[in-house]
């Protein structure tokens, strides 16, 4: 069979190639060319589900083309399910959880004030020392000043005031203790 002029097996290997080259220009350009489809309902039109799933089903098409006797609209029908198949498990296996695991991984200096730590390197008065301060995502061990002015021993529980040039200036902490 021929669409335009063209036998369908034609077809199926330039859309292949088609969408395979605007897959490799979104992969590299994407912060440029990002297309926001926000948290709502419109997620499965992301441009990378989107070029994923032409691609397999312009391969698919073309292989059962060339390789059995089908029919055309077989050959599309089989194609278009493999493809939806093997796209949804890309989206539900690999970018959904490539998605959550990259921001829980990122923090600002600014998101550090109103932490508690602990000194690890004690802090003199007029000087330096070092800072550890637990999240679920690991440890962050970062250089301390006193915000006081006061001189804050090795083990202390600190609570973060602010971040100047990446230097946090602690206080001192101490904890409420429960009557309960």
């Amino acid at each position: 069979m021929e669409l335009f002029g063209m036998p369908l097996a034609s077809i199926y290997l330039y859309g292949l190639i088609i969408s395979g080259v605007f897959t490799v220009i979104y992969v590299l350009f994407s912060d440029v060319f990002h297309i926001d489809t926000g948290d709502g309902g419109l997620s499965f039109l992301n441009p990378v589900l989107v070029f994923a799933f032409i691609t397999i089903l312009s391969a698919s098409g073309y292989l059962f083309e060339r390789l059995s006797s089908l029919n055309e609209l077989l050959i599309f029908g089989i194609s278009a399910i493999l493809s939806f198949i093997l796209v949804t498990l890309l989206n539900v296996f690999i970018l959904v959880p490539m998605s959550s695991a990259e921001e829980s991984l990122v923090y600002r200096e600014s998101d550090l004030r109103g932490r508690i730590g602990t000194v690890i390197t004690a802090i003199p008065a007029d000087g330096y020392g070092e800072v550890m301060i637990e999240n679920a995502s690991g440890r962050i061990a970062k250089p301390a000043a006193s915000f006081d002015g006061d001189s804050i021993p090795s083990g202390a529980r600190v609570l973060v005031v602010q971040v100047k040039d990446g230097v946090l200036e602690v206080s001192s902490h101490q904890e409420l203790e429960s009557f309960l």
